[in-house]
């Protein structure tokens, strides 16, 4: 197993820790947060998935409608046409729904372990908009140039798309839009430029063709991306065969960039992995993990709302450190050390 150190405090938050954003809601699922310092705190942009009180015999879920308001769609569990294999979603004759509807809730922490919301910030970020109407999930949040840049999955029924908004203060925020269109999610910003270009991991899905391959692009201006190559594919027979997906910003190093991804296999296990990219072409792969660095072994990541799941998307480096924070069976947060040397001895030795 490879050396990560788990946090002993973990889970460190739990869905029975979340406030609901509504009285008549509940707290389904608590996953995936984006992770950055702001004014001397640790701070987590969790992904919180709602859905209204559950009712004997019936399946509701929340959708907001364009104005901002939100709709409740409510079903007859023994109707023949309803379809709730995967508890994630629910489907309905020939469409698909989500079974909770998520948003982002900011936490801080002064000691990187317990962490409770603000009152000097807004305390949540809902979706909005026709792009938005089955939520805003899984944000990165990667702070260069003065700014904080979060990029983040946009979901409706016209498919799943990458959004952008910019912060400076946590208080203002500007909305850019939709910068990478459906199927695309997984996306991930360098925190400096390579060669006067931004570039970005991403995750457009191939359905027939392809796969959920990780790919890069470069923009001048963070809005249009362009030159977009594949870079990581699916391995069948690996533990990353089913999928494979960009965490949180890549790191610099000195021997390239190193880029956490999960990885699933077609049994839905989420595992952690890492690829080093070349500092001045950060299309060129230069290692790749044989085998997680991460996976699901304890109790609280092998048992919830949707278990075996380890999944990341924000971490803070300070020196050799990694401190990754993770969601785990899409109901709890906890947190782990990993060292960026050992992860790099570990993926180069087998490459």
């Amino acid at each position: 197993m490879f050396p990560a150190k788990r946090f002993p405090q973990n889970p460190i938050l739990a869905t029975k820790d979340i406030r609901p954003s509504r009285p008549d809601f509940e707290v389904a699922c608590v996953l995936n947060p984006g992770v950055f310092l702001f004014e001397g705190k640790t701070w987590l942009l969790l992904r919180v998935g709602e859905r209204p009180v559950q009712k004997e015999g019936r399946i509701s879920f929340p959708i907001l409608q364009d104005d901002g308001t939100t709709g409740i769609q409510e079903f007859d569990k023994n109707d023949p046409a309803l379809n709730l294999t995967d508890p994630r979603m629910v489907g309905y004759h020939d469409k698909m729904y989500l079974s909770t509807l998520s948003h982002l809730r900011l936490v801080c922490s002064d000691d990187g372990i317990h962490f409770s919301e603000s009152p000097d910030v807004p305390a949540s970020i809902f979706g909005y908009g026709p792009l938005e109407t089955y939520g805003i999930e899984d944000c990165r949040v990667s702070f260069f140039e003065d700014t904080y840049h979060l990029t983040y999955t946009q979901v409706s029924e016209n498919g799943v798309g990458v959004g952008l908004m910019r912060t400076r203060d946590w208080r203002h925020f500007a909305r850019e839009g939709m910068i990478m269109p459906p199927h695309n999610k997984d996306c991930a910003l360098f925190e400096e430029k390579t060669g006067g270009k931004y570039y970005c991991l991403h995750r457009p899905s191939g359905i027939d063709l392809g796969g959920n391959f990780i790919w890069i692009a470069s923009s001048f201006d963070l809005l249009h991306w362009g030159y977009h190559q594949c870079i990581l594919q699916t391995r069948e027979g690996w533990w990353d065969s089913a999928r494979v997906g960009a965490g949180a910003a890549p790191i610099r190093t000195a021997e390239g960039w190193l880029a956490l991804y999960h990885g699933a296999d077609h049994a839905n296990r989420y595992g952690l992995g890492a690829m080093l990219l070349d500092l001045r072409n950060p299309s060129k792969v230069l290692a790749r993990s044989h085998h997680p660095i991460f996976e699901p072994v304890a109790d609280y990541e092998l048992t919830g709302f949707f278990g075996n799941v380890v999944f990341s998307n924000g971490h803070l480096v300070d020196g050799d450190q990694i401190t990754m924070y993770y969601g785990a069976s899409d109901e709890v947060i906890c947190g782990a050390t990993l060292s960026i040397q050992d992860i790099l001895l570990d993926i180069t030795k087998t490459a």
